[in-house]
């Protein structure tokens, strides 16, 4: 396929769109054709940033024969959009978590698969240098027989939707456990297959009423023990969103790694902080990159709606478990 690839973006409710919008602009050969948003507000003025049309439904953004659509909207309204899009465009690429509960997430998965519509879940962690690179070194066995993985996924609050239990699913353990998880599940192919979690309601943030902090101990099918450290602990004045570090431990040495090392700290009294500028590579341009050249050349998902479902498993089971004070067992 060399015409151009047009995409629809549905929903700007998730900031991740924003920076997936900026990378598909920088790509040739790739126009967005329009957005949707049930807030008009803010899907005209992104409209206007981005040089390009609104729509005030998901038809009519549709009607406009568009290649992929992304969707970047709270995460209870992934499914209704995707039903929406499934058999009107040739690709779908949702924002994570797939959904907010196993039964809509294996809806999504069955909607698409009957439509013929292909459907990428957005994990940008995987496009992350440093952890590609960790990756080839497991796959290269550089470290032998691997003994546990430590990893944090650290943020600041982002208020708004996501403190919604309805609209969200849950707080900070939903919200960042899913990025951790489906990273180890690539450099495996392996399942965590019990969870044991002890999370906080309101303890970095008194009476916002959902999740803010969380500890998982996981253990993985090949034998690998997991420990993260998931919360929305990272202030207002940090320098960047949050991070993603994973250690990994193995009977040949250990390998530490920094998802967003690639930056450069920049201190600006009009900012009122030091923030760090990236120079390297951006993974959510990556993430794009990807979508898009899986409809250019008509090859299946890298992420599929199955590794969103594993995903979002894991993070449900910590809840159960952190309710109910046991581990928890998952069936694979």
């Amino acid at each position: 396929m060399n015409t151009t690839i047009r995409l629809g973006f549905f929903s700007f409710a998730h900031m991740h769109a924003v920076s997936y919008a900026r990378a598909a602009q920088s790509m040739p050969g790739v126009e967005i054709a329009g957005i949707y948003d049930d807030n008009p507000a803010k899907g005209e003025e992104w409209a206007e940033k981005l040089q390009t049309r609104f729509f005030a439904s998901a038809e009519e953004l549709l009607a406009e024969g568009i290649d992929g659509a992304v969707i970047c909207a709270e995460n209870l309204n992934h499914r209704p959009l995707v039903e929406a899009c499934a058999g009107r465009v040739g690709a779908i690429l949702c924002e994570k978590p797939i959904a907010t509960t196993v039964a809509d997430a294996q809806a999504i998965i069955d909607i698409c698969a009957n439509s013929g519509t292909k459907l990428q879940i957005a994990f940008p962690v995987r496009y992350s240098p440093t952890i590609r690179h960790l990756k080839e070194q497991l796959d290269a066995g550089s470290l032998g027989e691997i003994y546990s993985a430590k990893c944090t996924n650290h943020g600041s609050m982002p208020g708004g939707w996501f403190i919604d239990q309805k609209l969200a699913g849950g707080g900070a353990v939903i919200d960042h456990t899913v990025h951790v998880i489906d990273v180890l599940r690539w450099f495996w192919g392996a399942e965590v297959t019990e969870v044991y979690a002890e999370i906080g309601d309101s303890l970095l943030h008194p009476g916002l009423g959902i999740d803010d902090a969380g500890l998982l101990s996981f253990q993985l099918s090949n034998g690998v023990y997991g420990t993260l450290d998931t919360s929305w602990s990272r202030p207002k004045s940090y320098p960047t969103w949050g991070d993603v570090k994973i250690e990994v431990l193995g009977e040949n040495g250990l390998i530490r790694t920094d998802a967003f090392s690639q930056q450069i700290a920049v201190s600006s009294d009009a900012a009122g902080k030091t923030h760090w500028a990236g120079w390297g590579s951006n993974a959510d341009a990556g993430l794009m990159a990807d979508f898009v050249g899986m409809i250019r050349e008509d090859r299946q998902p890298s992420i599929t709606g199955l590794d969103g479902l594993k995903a979002l498993e894991v993070a449900l089971a910590a809840y159960e478990s952190a309710q109910t004070g046991k581990p928890i067992s998952i069936n694979h």
